[in-house]
């Protein structure tokens, strides 16, 4: 580990710390994977596997995993004395009331076992969490358990400078491989070539994965959202929305553009105007002391007045960080006030069920002046 990432998981586990003691939570127990690689600053250990738990305590840091891990954590952990690496063989519930055992129970600064919380993430599956209860009901003494929504991830919501270079250079990728995918299509290519195509061509230009599955979508089709690419084929006289993103460093990035197979109608046109107008004015609005829900509304705004009230149908943007969705998000249901560090996508769209859908989408930084967009390819019509 370097000097940094020592300095990074020390920071973020003396803000876990911070927040637990706030909170009257004394020890937390983390399951989510990406909050573990938050917490402990690890690069290339962890992956889709649910196999990690990690204990903060007032007074260490211990990372329990199998042997699948073990090796890549240590090397990593190696010297920072910062997590402790722990590859019991038993499942993570035992393990924890092992560990309770030994470092609370003999070592809790006068505090009666009983009377230590354990703070546990909502997110944990019913199953954990059950082995979890059964463990500690075994055990001599136990703690309190204390669920907690978004706990880890709310930290994770304010990103530090070294998490901004990350994604910047994961959107680098990702905007390179639009200005390729751009010279590839041709009408009478199907959704799915249009995908593969450019999924390869970001993994063989620097991207160590995929942030999601692409969106590649024509015609009618680009009225769902999520539109899974198929065999439709491109033809003229449509829009083609692309939704996709690149995975290094660790970190994602993400974007949408809708580019048009031939000149657009006068609908097609007034419909990007309108939707380019609602991104833009977003964009600019965007700074610390506004609400996710206030960005979505001005969203709204802008697109009813250009003629297409209602059409959205989803929320304008949401957090992004080692997971493609993060906190915070701009939505009517978010009334927190955004803080510098947040970073957010801001993706208006507008979707007519049986024509056509289109969505621009940009990400950056809430900063103390405004809003810092790492996405550089160009808001202009592109017209293939």
């Amino acid at each position: 580990m370097t000097n940094s990432m020592k300095a990074q998981a020390a920071g973020r586990l003396a803000r876990l710390r911070e927040a637990a003691a706030q909170a009257g939570i004394r020890t937390f127990l983390v399951r989510d994977t990406a909050s573990i690689e938050w917490l402990t600053a690890f690069d290339n250990v962890f992956d889709d596997e649910q196999a990690h738990a990690l204990l903060v305590t007032p007074h260490d840091a211990v990372l329990h995993t199998d042997s699948r891990y073990a090796g890549a954590a240590r090397k990593v952990a190696a010297g920072e004395g910062v997590i402790a690496i722990d590859d019991a063989r038993m499942g993570h519930g035992a393990w924890v009331a092992d560990v309770f055992a030994a470092r609370h129970a003999n070592a809790a600064g006068g505090v009666a076992p009983a009377d230590i919380v354990l703070g546990i993430e909502d997110s944990m599956t019913l199953a954990g969490f059950r082995a979890l209860e059964r463990a500690l009901a075994e055990a001599p003494a136990a703690p309190q358990l204390r669920e907690t929504t978004d706990f880890v991830r709310a930290l994770r919501a304010v990103k530090e400078p070294a998490e901004v270079a990350r994604m910047k250079a994961a959107q680098a990728i990702t905007d390179a491989a639009f200005s390729y995918i751009i010279t590839f299509m041709k009408p009478g290519m199907t959704e799915r070539e249009v995908q593969v195509e450019l999924e390869d061509w970001m993994l063989r230009h620097g991207a160590s994965g995929l942030a999601f599955s692409s969106i590649v979508a024509t015609g009618a089709n680009g009225a769902s959202p999520h539109a899974i690419p198929g065999e439709t084929k491109l033809e003229a006289g449509q829009c083609v929305v692309m939704d996709f993103g690149a995975r290094a460093h660790g970190y994602c990035s993400d974007m949408t553009r809708t580019v048009f197979i031939g000149q657009p109608d006068a609908k097609m046109r007034s419909a990007y105007d309108t939707m380019r107008q609602a991104n833009e004015r977003v964009e600019a609005a965007l700074r610390p002391g506004v609400t996710g829900a206030d960005m979505h509304q001005l969203a709204e705004d802008v697109l009813a007045a250009g003629g297409f009230a209602g059409k959205m149908g989803h929320g304008l943007g949401h957090g992004v960080g080692i997971d493609i969705h993060e906190e915070p998000v701009l939505s009517p249901r978010n009334t927190a006030l955004l803080a510098p560090g947040n970073v957010v996508t801001v993706e208006p769209g507008i979707y007519l069920e049986g024509e056509l859908g289109m969505r621009l989408e940009d990400f950056g930084v809430v900063t103390e002046e405004g809003f810092d967009v790492f996405t550089q390819s160009t808001h202009e019509m592109v017209i293939l």
